[in-house]
């Protein structure tokens, strides 16, 4: 860590202070008219995909040039697109109808070389990724009064109400739901990056109330973070989320089962790509909340204390939007919170007692991120073994691999998804400072717990 790299300038790696990692201004509705065909086939895609028309009517669209997306707008409204019918392509309408099309492991050039061209041009992996799927995929119904309030300080009934979804697969209310309580959570999470920052120049300046200020003031926004998280079992059904939405969502990466051994074509390419399907992992938020608090992730089953990234965590970064990853890299370079807080403890026992609070905030917020894996994947799951349908294999990100004597659900990135949450979870614990925290949080002497690990 040196005191000689700058703190990382939000606005030099487009974010915001008012909107986050969601774009300072609301996302294109609708490419100029050379690409009607894409739009034209996505306003209608849940149609498509029931009547499964949809592969028919893409093998006969041309091939469209990247040329006359001229705006970041343009080019992120294109990724949008490009992702809903790339993934509708290769999956079909195989989420829970009577007879499934099978999925199909190479992408025609009319969808394929638009895809990666406008991917490289953004610095994204072409495949449906967080923030085609959410970020750049929403509407105000009536805008804000006030253009660069973004309706920041809306409450969640406001706000959701307010806004609508551009695109989906299904036409649901369920995956619009899913989509938007994401974009109310970024936008919610937002104020964290002005905080975090205020709260590491302090520890620059030897300013003590400074910092024990703005931990305070992280502590809440998580806390309210947690609460948004939970607003996804208002709206979005488990069983509709799992079967209908979920298999969409999915990419071509430990898909074996379902018939994408080696992954997906892209139109005359010789090798096949393997890629992680849209996944809220792929959020920069919690990642960012994670460095300013120092929470270290290790490789499952390793040392949490040791300096060998968890490779789940870099990997999510590469389906981010590049700048966006790069601004994390760059605020892992300069984030020296806790070795602060160790230093001053003695002296300022406020910091140790501001700083082990906002980790405890973020710990319950990681609990109640399990308990909604554990509704709307882990029993739903279960639910679909029992069915043993063709209809369930794809039935999500997480899926069950061959060979795997215990059953254990994978995640997108091939982690077993109960274990790796909660050693994100217990890692959280662990980061605690105090003695008092360390005893209440840390997971490591598990004799202190009655909770399960």
């Amino acid at each position: 860590m040196s005191a000689t790299i700058d703190i990382p300038k939000p606005e030099d790696y487009d974010v915001s202070n008012i909107s986050g990692f969601l774009p300072d201004s609301v996302p294109l509705t609708r490419l100029p008219s050379y690409y009607d065909a894409w739009e034209n086939t996505v306003a209608i895609l849940p149609a498509l995909l029931l009547s499964k028309r949809l592969r028919k009517i893409m093998q006969g669209m041309p091939v469209l040039e990247i040329d006359q997306l001229t705006t970041v707008n343009q080019q992120r409204r294109a990724y949008a697109i490009l992702g809903f019918l790339g993934h509708a392509y290769v999956w079909g309408n195989g989420a829970g109808s009577a007879v499934d099309q099978k999925a199909i492991n190479h992408l025609p050039k009319c969808i394929a070389d638009p895809w990666i061209s406008v991917s490289e041009k953004i610095g994204l992996l072409p495949i449906a990724t967080y923030a085609g799927l959410c970020l750049w995929n929403w509407q105000f119904i009536v805008p804000p009064a006030h253009d660069d309030s973004f309706g920041a300080e809306d409450s969640f009934e406001d706000f959701v109400d307010n806004i609508r979804t551009i695109s989906t697969f299904t036409g649901s209310t369920d995956e619009s739901w899913f989509y938007l309580v994401s974009v109310f959570f970024e936008l919610r999470g937002a104020p964290c990056i002005p905080i975090g920052l205020r709260i590491l120049q302090a520890c620059r300046d030897n300013d003590v109330n400074t910092v024990v200020d703005g931990l305070q003031e992280l502590a809440e926004r998580i806390d309210e973070l947690g609460s948004v998280l939970l607003k996804m079992e208002e709206m979005c059904d488990p069983h509709v989320f799992y079967f209908k939405l979920r298999p969409y969502l999915a990419g071509w990466k430990n898909m074996a089962d379902s018939g994408l051994a080696d992954g997906v074509y892209y139109g005359d390419e010789k090798e096949p790509r393997v890629l992680s399907g849209g996944s809220n992992a792929q959020s920069s938020l919690i990642q960012f909340i994670d460095l300013i608090l120092n929470v270290n992730h290790s490789s499952t089953g390793d040392n949490a204390n040791d300096d060998t990234e968890n490779p789940f965590m870099s990997t999510m970064r590469q389906y981010m939007p590049k700048k966006h990853a790069d601004f994390l890299v760059h605020l892992s370079k300069v984030n020296n919170l806790r070795s602060f807080v160790l230093e001053n403890s003695s002296d300022y026992p406020e910091l140790i007692l501001s700083y082990d609070a906002a980790v405890a905030m973020l710990l319950a917020f990681r609990d109640k991120h399990i308990r909604i894996v554990t509704r709307y994947i882990v029993i739903q799951s279960a639910k679909a073994s029992k069915m043993g349908s063709d209809t369930t294999k794809r039935a999500g990100l997480a899926t069950t691999k061959k060979g795997d004597s215990d059953g254990e659900l994978r995640g997108t990135g091939g982690t077993s998804l109960l274990p790796f949450l909660k050693q994100c979870r217990d890692e959280t614990g662990n980061a605690a400072a105090g003695s008092w925290g360390k005893r209440i949080l840390s997971y490591k002497d598990s004799s202190r717990f009655t909770r399960k690990k």
